[in-house]
């Protein structure tokens, strides 16, 4: 038998890259281009979608180090985040609170210069919503924490129309319905697989304080009107054929893989689940803009 490796740190860079979350910042901004594109009725400048994009990214990845900064305390008791540099000490709370302080502002002031204030303040209120409604107020306090919590997730889309358009409408608004109704039934998903991992941390995600079937039946709930969104989406934003029928497949795949979960709500089932939210919310979009491009063009 090998001896076992040792585990080396990383570059400090990085270290500070992972307070940041990207793999996260990524699947929300998969929700902002697509928006852009719908809101122009083809497809914006680059250098917009670039800004908006880069803005989106230091703003969001700011809330996460806000984020990780809040939960040092309980992040070493779970198993799914004890590698995160304020667990490993490789990067300073002091730090972590300074360098999301930095990016955040950067973000803001980013949007400002290169896209509008607009964007730029919707940007920055998801983080202050994540932070002060999430982060320090929910998450530990409530079941409904990520249900209340995920509308932080949501704002992506906001800033994305507003990016082009200077203003807000109806159909960004449902673009945040659909993620806030999507965001439940993705992280309890999730959160039943690392169920332990949160009663260990004592912090009342729902899958640790409830039933598995409680939980199971309410991912179906919100499944439901998930797809009950990305339906009136279409009336509302004059979405063509293409994401109509995107919609109905993608939807009913993901109401039989959360009716699965109901029927036998165990880790395997459950992260077969979460695995598709991620594919559902990427091709939903990738739907929305495939069907703008080719109905009006470039």
């Amino acid at each position: 038998m090998s001896a076992p490796t040792e585990t080396r740190p990383r570059p400090r860079v990085l270290a500070f890259v992972a307070l940041m979350k990207l793999r996260i910042v990524e699947l929300l901004l998969v929700t902002t281009v697509p928006t852009m594109i719908i809101a122009d009725n083809g497809v914006p400048s680059l250098w917009l979608i670039t800004a908006t994009v880069l803005g989106g990214t230091l703003a969001a990845g700011g809330a996460h180090a806000f984020n990780m900064y809040i939960d040092r305390d309980i992040d070493k008791l779970m198993e799914r985040t004890k590698g995160r540099p304020l667990v490993t000490g490789e990067v300073s709370p002091r730090e972590a609170l300074v360098f999301a302080f930095v990016i955040e502002i950067g973000a803001f002031v980013w949007l400002w210069l290169t896209v509008n204030l607009l964007s730029a303040c919707l940007a920055v209120s998801a983080t202050l919503f994540y932070v002060f409604v999430y982060s320090l107020w929910l998450k530990r306090n409530s079941t409904s924490n990520i249900v209340i919590g995920g509308a932080a997730g949501a704002v992506p889309v906001l800033v994305g129309w507003a990016a082009v358009t200077n203003e807000l409408a109806w159909p960004p608004v449902v673009l945040f319905a659909i993620i806030f109704y999507w965001t439940p039934p993705h992280f309890w998903a999730l959160a039943i697989r690392y169920r332990d991992d949160y009663q260990a941390a004592e912090v009342p995600m729902l899958p640790a304080v409830a039933s598995l079937q409680t939980t199971a039946t309410r991912i179906v709930v919100y499944t439901v009107l998930l797809w009950g969104l990305t339906l009136l989406f279409a009336p509302v934003a004059d979405m063509g054929p293409i994401y109509v029928g995107s919609a109905l497949v993608l939807g009913a795949v993901f109401l039989a893989l959360a009716e699965r979960v109901r029927r036998n709500p165990d880790p395997k089932t459950a992260m077969t689940l979460f695995g598709w939210s991620i594919t559902y919310v990427t091709l939903l979009f990738g739907a929305m803009a495939v069907d703008e491009v080719v109905r009006h063009g470039f």
